[in-house]
């Protein structure tokens, strides 16, 4: 049976990673906590894919607003760092990135996606998992889907700020809203 993870402390990481400045670099949970930081971990399949792009660029293009969040984006997949700098100097008109406005690590021994319960071991590519973890470590919010579906970037705000109310939040709460 899956154990479960929500409101227990989310797996520690580090990461190599490119970072915004396409410098090569780390990412850790332990960081962004030292930085009284949300962390929004978000994992997909592989670089140079169909899906994932259209999800890590509309995450790029939010970004200011997750900063006014203090939540630190991260991305995560089993590539490397080198394919993560190709596929970011890959312009966007052409299956690329661009540039981008948050990191994306490189779990190539497959450590991070393990624990995160979001490898498909057989493939060695992770499932689209994404987690909200508090600046405390605790993880608040996980969502795994298969790797056909992209997710969508007004809910995955919506949910980081219905959890920083630190109240209940009904079904289709929105911010600004009263909680209950």
């Amino acid at each position: 049976m899956a154990e479960r993870m929500v409101a227990k402390q989310a797996p520690r990481f580090e990461m190599d990673a490119v970072l915004p400045n396409k410098e090569f670099g780390k990412v850790s949970l332990e960081e962004n906590m030292k930085n009284d930081k949300w962390t929004v971990l978000f994992f997909y399949p592989m670089d140079f894919t169909f899906v994932c792009p259209t999800e890590i660029t509309a995450l790029s293009d939010r970004f200011d607003e997750f900063e006014d969040l203090d939540a630190e984006i991260v991305g995560v997949s089993t590539d490397t760092i080198h394919t993560h700098l190709a596929w970011i100097n890959t312009a966007r008109e052409d299956n690329g990135l661009g540039d981008l406005q948050y990191s994306l690590a490189a779990d190539t021994n497959h450590q991070v996606a393990k624990d995160y319960g979001v490898l498909i071991e057989e493939e060695g590519v992770a499932l689209r998992g994404l987690f909200i973890v508090s600046p405390e470590g605790e993880l608040q919010y996980q969502v795994v889907n298969h790797n056909n579906i992209g997710r969508d970037v007004d809910e995955t705000l919506r949910v980081l700020q219905a959890l920083q109310t630190g109240g209940l939040c009904p079904a289709n709460w929105k911010p600004g809203q009263e909680t209950l």
